[in-house]
């Protein structure tokens, strides 16, 4: 069996573009694009990860590395240094010790006559790379990012991110984008033509990496100069992201946390804590109060929130009295809500606080009320795909049952 090949090309293809692939005493692999025709443009591609391990490989300080990162250092501090180290003059000089050592179509006697090349930034990348001492709790938690942080896209959050004002004028699409490769999903969010980018690196750590594609978009333009300030903006914007999701992701409460402020507890002296009920009438009058915040600046005495409560639940002050509205305190008190037994009470100030009130509260009037109205009620009428997936539970359910006792269904 013999086998053939052919192939034709129609029309001479010009090569346009020569790429010069370098391994460079420090910076390690880079390469230069040059093109073929006037004026010659030329693009220098390097990365500053390999600059920062030769430097450590020169200085003897043992390191493990990443792709483009760094899993451990034997000196972080210095490590740290040999980042924050890295300028344009730098870049530039290892672009000069190139441009004199390939053949260009300008010769040194031109370059000297003034026609010469000089760097802009086209594209730039400043990341941070923050490694977990347990990799599966990690990806928990970066799972948990990503799960609670969806509307970080939206102009408001980009605001905060950005610390830039962001109005119907301001181009660009303002939305968030999860995108799952395989079983690597990554959390990317824009702002003009600048892309914060965020994903969980080789199962280790976790990746912050901000892209500027056009400098103009921050108020100075491309030339290299400016590296150092956007070294600077884009540090600020991976620290900015970390800490709204920081935030975002300590408000959560834990299972335990809702089980201590719910169940009767002691506390460390010996004290019995009486749980704080979900659902029962006082005790939900008292966290919606608390969460009014019209005692922020001057505390709160118990007759001030005594009329608050009695008004939530439509009693007068004589139904709920001076001694159940202390009786209510004490129990925040005991619940480690830090609430001093002084007369006049700041706001709480604990973990079981104001972030158990509002939890409590909303879920309480938005959610359960409403939901068990419409189920319960006479003339309550579910919306269709609510109901429709009740209904689907409910028949799951009979054949679960049937088919662990099989008599139930034929008598």
């Amino acid at each position: 069996m013999n086998g053939q090949f052919e192939f034709n090309r129609d029309k001479t293809v010009y090569v346009n573009h020569y790429y010069f692939y370098i391994d460079d005493e420090d910076f390690g692999p880079l390469f230069l694009k040059v093109c073929s025709y006037a004026p010659w443009s030329t693009k220098l591609c390097l990365n500053g990860h390999e600059w920062a391990k030769r430097r450590l490989e020169k200085r003897k300080i043992a390191y493990q590395a990443l792709d483009n990162g760094f899993l451990s250092c034997a000196e972080p501090d210095k490590l740290q240094q040999i980042c924050d180290s890295l300028g344009s003059q730098d870049i530039d000089r290892v672009f000069r010790k190139w441009l004199k050592r390939i053949s260009l179509p300008l010769r040194p006697q031109d370059r000297e006559a003034g026609y010469d090349w000089d760097l802009s930034i086209w594209q730039m990348e400043v990341s941070l790379t923050q490694i977990f001492d347990r990799p599966l709790r990690g990806r928990e938690f970066f799972e948990e990012i990503i799960r609670d942080n969806l509307d970080l896209g939206r102009p408001d959050r980009v605001q905060l991110i950005f610390d830039r004002v962001v109005t119907k004028k301001t181009p660009g699409e303002f939305r968030t984008r999860v995108i799952q490769n395989g079983v690597h999903p990554s959390l990317h969010i824009e702002y003009k033509n600048f892309d914060l980018k965020q994903y969980f690196k080789e199962g280790r750590g976790c990746r912050t990496e901000g892209t500027f594609r056009n400098p103009k978009d921050f108020g100075v333009n491309k030339g290299l100069s400016n590296l150092p300030y956007l070294q600077q903006i884009g540090r600020q914007i991976n620290r900015r992201l970390l800490e709204v999701e920081r935030v975002s992701h300590n408000s959560g409460l834990s299972g335990d946390s809702i089980q201590r402020v719910v169940q009767p507890t002691v506390t460390e002296d010996g004290k019995k804590a009486p749980g704080l009920k979900f659902g029962q009438p006082r005790v939900m009058a008292l966290l919606l109060a608390l969460t009014m915040f019209q005692h922020l600046i001057d505390g709160f005495r118990n007759h001030d929130l005594r009329q608050q409560v009695a008004d939530l639940l439509g009693l007068t002050l004589s139904d709920y009295s001076t001694g159940q509205m202390t009786y209510d305190l004490r129990r925040l008190r005991l619940k480690r809500a830090d609430l001093p037994p002084a007369e006049n009470q700041p706001l709480l100030r604990h973990p079981v606080r104001v972030e158990v009130a509002r939890l409590f509260s909303r879920l309480e009037g938005r959610v359960l009320r409403p939901a068990m109205a419409m189920s319960t009620a006479n003339d309550a009428v579910l919306p269709f795909p609510l109901r429709q997936s009740l209904d689907r539970v409910d028949a799951d359910l009979d054949l679960l049952i049937y088919d662990a006792f099989p008599l139930l269904k034929t008598g």
